[in-house]
């Protein structure tokens, strides 16, 4: 099975942050986290770029496209 982005980001968070932290962070709420997580909605570009810095990984981590999670920035 591969993984997805809502994987990702659940697997990011897992023992950093809760999902209402990141909601407080990304100024949503922490159903809005949920549906992200689940794929059953898409997350915003500029929230991806929060989150990649907020975890200290890669944009391109967070969205799939590489298992490496250092930054090339």
């Amino acid at each position: 099975m591969d993984i997805n982005i809502g994987e990702r980001l659940k697997e990011a968070r897992r023992g950093k942050a809760s999902q209402h932290q990141i909601a407080e962070l990304l100024n949503t709420t922490q159903q809005q986290i949920s549906k992200y997580e689940n794929n059953i909605q898409e997350i915003p570009c500029r929230h991806i770029i929060t989150l990649a810095k907020y975890f200290n990984v890669s944009a391109d981590y967070l969205l799939c496209l590489t298992d490496d999670k250092s930054k090339k920035w």
